[in-house]
């Protein structure tokens, strides 16, 4: 999911300023209605191009800001004040924005470049029959690694962790479900375990990491990673291609075991004023095209099939970013288990990083 490129507010606005997209609004200038659309995404995740696209075709204002983690987002659109037409969830998020009534349903006949979407990607736990939702971009969690450092090693099972001989080289990312989720995975459980036995044997397990672990951290994953300040680290796919583009000594794989996929989404919520115009937009994203264009600024990967014809085959030829069904088949995606078990995750989690400071 998008917990990577967390820009300013001020970067974004640079950027439409060097293409001169006077019209990319604060939403402090209060348009609003059909001559505005007011998107609610992440920092950095849209070609400003597009933005401009967009409202030259249509006629309509984009106003725009940003958040940087999906709690913030939940948390500003659950207090009021601002009527977002757009926002951009990751897919556990949807869950608890279905569950407190907080979204519009889509009208599928509005969107027809919905049809460009590659089936694998639709119809999924969070939100079946994409009644809420439309994939926006996707990815994957994998081990990235340092060739030279870790000496030929073989990553492709998750249980190369374990390798006695990596101690204090490996990075893990700061989050719960993530990291109890490489135990759980390693022992053949599924990602979305509710078992308490089996997570407190993942516990366990992740213990028995703990010697090689050198530090559990958040964004400054990428820098330490692409500075060779670790050898391995455990990253969403969308962190890798940015630390593989500063550093390309390193490779990613995505462990024959399994892993999670993630999604994020465009969404409708119910402050919408302007749901015509939300509609033009989704589809006008979903349009191949432009859908291409806006995959080569972010540099995620596209659910978009059609999209694929018009990118270069040095990106949708990377099986790391874009794996076929025989992988993708095996990846899980994470559901909202409900605040009780992702209280005990969390529990688990904190008493892990204890456990590795004694270590």
């Amino acid at each position: 999911m998008k917990k990577v490129m967390q820009a300013f507010i001020v970067v974004m606005a640079a950027a439409f300023a060097l293409v001169g997209t006077s019209s990319y609004l604060n939403s402090s200038n209060g348009y609003s209605g059909a001559d505005a659309l007011t998107v609610y995404n992440w920092g950095d995740y849209i070609d400003p191009e597009l933005v401009s696209k967009f409202e030259r075709e249509t006629g309509i204002r984009v106003v725009y800001e940003t958040f940087d983690s999906n709690e913030a987002m939940l948390t500003k659109i659950a207090h009021g004040g601002t009527s977002f037409d757009i926002v951009i969830p990751s897919d556990y998020a949807i869950n608890k924005m279905k569950a407190e009534g907080m979204l519009v349903p889509l009208d599928h006949s509005k969107i027809p470049n919905l049809k460009y979407i590659d089936s694998r990607f639709l119809d999924l736990p969070f939100d079946y029959g994409n009644e809420y939702s439309v994939p926006y971009f996707w990815g994957t969690m994998g081990i990235i690694y340092n060739p030279e450092i870790v000496e030929g090693r073989d990553f492709t099972s998750w249980s190369a962790l374990w390798d006695e001989g990596l101690g204090g080289e490996i990075l893990l990312v700061d989050s719960a479900r993530e990291v109890i989720g490489i135990g759980l995975v390693s022992l053949g459980y599924s990602l979305n375990e509710t078992d308490t036995g089996h997570l407190q044997e993942a516990h366990g397990k992740l213990c028995e990491l703990a010697p090689n672990v050198k530090a559990i951290v958040g964004d400054e994953i990428k820098m330490l990673l692409a500075n060779e300040e670790a050898a391995v680290g455990v990253v969403w796919s969308g962190d890798a291609a940015i630390i593989m583009d500063e550093n390309d000594k390193l490779d990613y794989v995505i462990p024959s075991e399994g892993s999670m996929v993630w999604f994020d989404n465009i969404v409708i919520p119910t402050t919408a004023r302007n749901v015509e115009g939300a509609h033009l937009f989704i589809n006008f994203m979903l349009d191949p095209e432009n859908a291409a264009q806006n995959t080569e600024y972010v540099a995620y990967s596209t659910p978009n099939a059609a999209a694929l014809e018009y990118l270069p085959e040095e990106i949708t030829g990377d099986a790391r970013f874009y794996p076929g069904p025989d992988v993708t088949d095996n990846l899980e995606v994470l559901i909202n288990l409900g605040k009780r078990m992702l209280g005990y995750y969390n529990e688990l989690f904190l008493e892990f990083k204890m456990h590795r400071r004694r270590a």
